[in-house]
């Protein structure tokens, strides 16, 4: 049987064995059915449960393990850590690489980064200021050298939220990691496709119109300046949503209703 198509006619990626496996641990994290300090089941215990392999039951403790969520210990298994990661952290991990996912994300970026440039503009001190312009400097050197630019793109936003002085910003950003920058080729949602240099350089435009009324001291235009720059990406993954439709892309900017 061949694999289903996405509008665009490309093969529909099915999720890995461990991305199932990791998803079903990380749900039990979240309804506290392992608790901190919790001893996760046997490897053996694991395939039987999953029905798979060795190395996909590995493969998933790894992520687990690289999200802070779980703990291995040398010669006694595998633990849930005692201070697991926030609660943002579980639900972000929890959306999955679904491309509407990522117009969630955004939505939500939308309504703190925004105020956060606002903010960043009030109150921003030399030091922070100087760090953002610093990240914006590294995407420069990044794209000149034709090298990723998601982590310095990253980077940018989260000296903004730095500069509001109010760390929850930052720990917003933190806990979305790579789901921050959707673009980036790091990230689930990862849009390889339009990682054109021109692409690349429209952004820069973009992050440059944030930091230069941040630098004025200019809360309203921050603002302006940071939703125009993740309405441009919201766009984007309505475009790709919609398979590139565009009585399906109005359709899906509508407000949707409770």
């Amino acid at each position: 049987m061949s694999e289903p198509l996405l509008q665009d006619g490309r093969p529909e990626r099915r999720p890995k064995l461990a991305d199932r496996v990791v998803a079903e641990l990380r749900q039990q994290l979240i309804a506290g059915a392992l608790a901190p300090g919790q001893k996760l089941p046997t490897e053996s215990r694991l395939t039987q449960t999953y029905g798979v392999s060795r190395t996909v039951v590995r493969e998933a403790i790894a992520a687990l393990a690289a999200d802070g969520l779980v703990e291995p210990r040398q010669g006694a298994g595998v633990f849930v850590v005692e201070q697991p990661a926030s609660a943002f952290s579980l639900i972000s991990a929890e959306v999955g690489n679904k491309i509407s996912h990522a117009l969630n994300v955004l939505e939500v970026r939308m309504g703190i980064e925004i105020e956060s440039a606002g903010l960043a503009a009030q109150r921003r001190n030399s030091a922070q200021e100087a760090r953002i312009y610093e990240a914006y400097a590294e995407f420069d050197r990044q794209l000149a050298a034709r090298l990723a630019t998601g982590k310095s793109d990253f980077a940018i936003h989260r000296a903004i939220a730095a500069a509001t002085n109010n760390p929850f910003y930052v720990e917003v950003l933190d806990a979305l990691g790579s789901r921050t920058i959707p673009c980036d080729v790091a990230s689930p949602w990862g849009t390889e496709s339009v990682l054109t240099v021109e692409y690349q350089v429209g952004l820069q435009r973009e992050h440059w119109k944030i930091i230069k009324a941040i630098s004025a001291g200019d809360g309203q235009a921050a603002r302006d300046a940071m939703r125009a720059h993740l309405t441009a990406s919201q766009q984007r993954y309505r475009e790709r949503l919609a398979g590139f439709d565009p009585a399906t892309i109005a359709s899906a900017a509508r407000p949707r209703r409770s």
